[in-house]
């Protein structure tokens, strides 16, 4: 008998944007409460089994599709405005928000994947989270690469992405098996920031104007995979240096140490990778009290 029920839910950002969001609720006590924040282009039923297995063991879950992203677009994607900073200023503010207001009175926490990692620094309600758990998340620079994944990532990032959107008008990142098509500046931005050092870093004191990385001081689980070659460890410690007052832990998984062919990195979330998931409940557990 399923322990927990699901719906999907409307978020509506600071600015009116209305944001698609799925909530998973334990049918019994809560023990806290996580955000499921998304990868670059990476729509929220991604994560389906993943806010599940942490529904069934007692914690509430909301996953959500940023703008432009799955039916989180509204209108044409050649025409829309979304870049990675108002993922991280707009639209992941208005989910903790929307996590809080599910699970009022609990703790919590943010299971970040890649850029929902990445951008939590953004957000000025950062300090409500009592945790976070990040799997591939790092500055993806592309001069900590490995010199052969150097090649196909500077095709992928500086020609690929500004020839597509000069032609298409958006970045057709799903040709690449990249998740869904991205905005232009979306696209713009993740090239911008991932040939610089330390990513969002790079924005500093130019497009992003506030921030609030300094500030965060919660506990931080960096997850990364031997297997990937954007997030390696080089890549890891580049994002972990943007945030000095986090309390970080790392962990680098070898997919044989688990009886898995790969991790890479997007395989964590995936069903087939469900052995791999006691690691972030293990996290949850040690960093949450019941309420």
């Amino acid at each position: 008998m399923q322990s927990f029920t699901s719906q999907d839910i409307t978020i509506k950002c600071e600015d009116g944007y209305p944001l698609a969001a799925s909530v998973f609720k334990p049918m019994n006590v809560v023990k806290g409460a996580v955000l499921l924040g998304p990868a670059t282009g990476i729509k929220r039923q991604f994560y389906t089994s993943f806010a599940e297995f942490l529904a069934a063991h007692g914690y509430g879950v909301l996953s959500y599709d940023n703008r432009g992203i799955g039916q989180s677009l509204h209108g044409s994607i050649g025409q829309h405005t979304a870049s990675l900073q108002c993922w991280g200023q707009l639209d992941q503010p208005a989910a903790i928000e929307a996590l809080a207001g599910e699970f009022p009175q609990s703790n919590y926490h943010l299971v970040g994947h890649s850029a929902g990692g990445q951008l939590i620094g953004l957000a000025p309600n950062a300090f409500k989270l009592s945790s976070m758990f990040n799997f591939a998340s790092s500055s993806g620079r592309l001069l900590n690469m490995k010199l052969k994944d150097q090649f196909k990532s500077h095709f992928f990032m500086n020609m690929f992405i500004p020839f597509s959107n000069f032609l298409f008008g958006h970045t057709k990142s799903q040709w690449f098996g990249m998740g869904e098509p991205l905005p232009s500046a979306v696209g713009a931005q993740w090239r911008s920031w991932c040939n610089g050092s330390g990513y969002v870093k790079t924005a500093f004191g130019k497009t992003v104007e506030k921030h609030y990385f300094d500030e965060l001081t919660f506990p931080a689980m960096w997850v990364n995979a031997v297997d990937d070659f954007i997030a390696n460890d080089k890549n890891v410690q580049d994002m972990m240096a943007v945030s000095p007052n986090i309390k970080s832990q790392t962990l680098t998984l070898d997919p044989i140490e688990y009886g898995l062919k790969e991790i890479g990195h997007m395989k964590f979330f995936s069903r087939k990778s469900s052995v791999l998931w006691q690691i972030p409940l293990q996290w949850l557990d040690k960093h949450t009290d019941s309420k």
